[in-house]
């Protein structure tokens, strides 16, 4: 449970996108949405090395 203090003089909209960036930190939706259709072990495998790649480029063409 996610629980976030409203400080005295603090505006609702401060608060809750303090909230909302809490919840987004969770994973909680991201992990909604992967369950939602079954997906192989070998091709989420295949995307986090896919992304690894991606990232692993980026980061040679900036050093």
């Amino acid at each position: 449970m996610i629980i976030i203090n409203v400080k005295d003089g603090e505006s609702l909209d401060k608060a809750l996108k303090r909230f909302k960036k809490k919840f987004e930190k969770t994973g909680v939706l991201r992990e909604l949405r992967s369950r939602q259709a079954y997906e192989k072990k070998s091709i989420t495998r295949r995307t986090t090395v896919k992304r690894a790649v991606y990232k692993q480029t980026l980061n040679q063409d900036v050093v």
